[in-house]
C-alpha cells in the first residue's frame, strides 16, 4: 500500500547506452534477463563455463543477436559495467571471489535478483561500486514469455550501495529493459526482500503448502480412503484454488466455491493453521533474521565442504512418498498436462 510504484515512463533507459551488462548464469532467470535485455537494445555478455549445460543454448541465441555474446565468467566480469549475479545462491560466493572480485573496478555496478549473499555478507563488494537488486516476482520462463507478448512481470528494485549517485536510475532502467516497467516496479531493501522471500518460501508457498498437502493426504489414506481420492482432494485441486486466489485474492476464491466449502474454510482452517503454526512461523522468521537458516544452508550446500547429505536424502525420501507415486499415475490420465 505504502510502496511507491514505477513504470516505464519513470525509467530512463538511456542511462544504459554504451554500457555492457554481464549476466552470470543462463538458468531460469539468467536466460530471461539476458534475452530481454538484448532485445531491448542493451549490450549483453553472458558469463558461463565453456562446455557447461547452458553454453550451447546461449550461443544459439547469440547467433541471431549481434549485441549478445557468450564468454567465460572472468571475461564477462571484465567486460561488464553492470554485473548481474544469477548463479544459484550457494555458488555465488565462490564465483564472486574467484571470477568477479578482481574486475570490480571503481564505478561498476554489482546486481542481484535475490539479496541472500549481500544481506548475509557472503559477498562483500568494494565501497567504490554500486550494489543493486532487480528481482522479478515470477519465474524466468514467465519473465521471458510475458516480455515477448508485450507485457511484463512486476519487479522489486533495491539499492544497497550508491557510490555513483545513479544506482536507482540504473536499477529502474534495468527493470524496464526486462519488461518490469510494463507491469510495475516497487522499491524495497535487500533486508526486506531477503527475509520476506525466505519466510514465504519456507512457511507458505513451498514448505508450508507441501507439508499441508502431505498431511492431508496421509490423514485420508490412514483413515482408509483410496489414495487416488486423497490425491484429488488434497493435491490436484490445489491449483484450481490457487489460480482463483492469484486472479482475485481470497475474496474471489471464496466467491467461486460452494457455500459448503466456504463455511468449512471459516470453521476449520484456523484450527489446522492455528497458534501452534504461527508460533512455528515466528521461530522460522527469527532463524532467518538472525542468520541461523543461512548458516545451515551454506554449511550443507557450499561447494567448499558442503556434501549436501541431508538435502539429497530428504529429496529421495520425498520422491518416495505414496502421494508422488499415485500422483504420477493420475497425471498420466490428464492429457492436458502432457508435453
Amino acid at each position: 500500500m505504502g510502496i511507491k510504484k514505477y513504470y516505464d515512463v519513470d525509467c530512463n533507459m538511456s542511462i544504459l547506452d554504451g554500457k555492457t551488462v554481464a549476466v552470470i548464469g543462463f538458468g531460469s532467470q539468467g536466460h530471461a534477463h539476458s534475452e530481454n535485455l538484448a532485445e531491448s537494445g542493451i549490450n549483453v555478455v553472458v558469463g558461463l563455463r565453456e562446455g557447461s549445460a547452458h553454453w550451447a543454448k546461449a550461443a544459439a541465441f547469440a547467433e541471431t543477436h549481434a549485441n549478445f555474446k557468450v564468454m567465460e565468467v572472468d571475461e564477462a566480469a571484465k567486460a561488464g559495467d553492470i554485473i548481474m549475479m544469477l548463479a544459484p545462491d550457494e555458488l555465488q560466493g565462490e564465483i564472486y571471489a574467484e571470477h568477479i572480485a578482481p574486475y570490480m573496478t571503481e564505478g561498476k555496478t554489482l546486481a542481484f535478483a535475490h539479496g541472500f549473499n549481500i544481506h548475509y555478507k557472503v559477498i562483500q563488494p568494494p565501497a567504490n561500486c554500486d550494489v543493486i537488486m532487480i528481482a522479478p516476482k515470477g519465474p524466468g520462463h514467465v519473465v521471458r514469455r510475458t516480455y515477448t507478448e508485450g507485457q511484463g512481470v512486476p519487479s522489486l528494485i533495491c539499492i544497497e550501495q550508491d557510490y555513483t549517485g545513479k544506482a536507482k536510475e540504473t536499477a529502474l532502467a534495468y527493470a524496464s529493459a526486462i519488461g518490469a516497467g510494463r507491469a510495475g516496479i516497487l522499491e524495497s531493501t535487500f533486508k526486506e526482500e531477503t527475509e520476506t522471500d525466505l519466510f514465504g518460501e519456507q512457511t507458505v508457498i513451498c514448505g508450508g503448502v507441501c507439508a499441508l498437502i502431505n498431511a492431508g493426504f496421509d490423514t485420508l489414506v490412514e483413515a482408509g480412503y483410496a489414495p487416488e481420492m486423497a490425491y484429488f482432494e488434497t493435491c490436484h485441486e490445489m491449483k484450481l484454488i490457487v489460480d482463483l486466489i492469484n486472479e482475485g485474492g481470497l475474496g474471489k476464491m471464496r466467491y467461486s466455491i460452494s457455500n459448503t466449502a466456504e463455511f468449512g474454510d471459516y470453521e476449520t482452517g484456523i484450527k489446522v493453521i492455528g497458534e501452534e503454526s504461527k508460533k512455528a512461523m515466528r521461530q522460522a522468521l527469527t532463524e532467518i533474521q538472525d542468520g541461523t537458516f543461512a548458516s545451515k544452508f551454506l554449511t550443507e550446500m557450499s561447494p567448499k565442504g558442503g556434501r549436501r547429505t541431508h538435502f539429497l536424502a530428504r529429496r529421495r525420501m520425498e520422491a518416495d512418498r505414496l502421494i508422488e507415486k499415485v500422483g504420477k499415475e493420475l497425471r498420466g490420465m490428464m492429457s492436458w498436462l502432457k508435453r
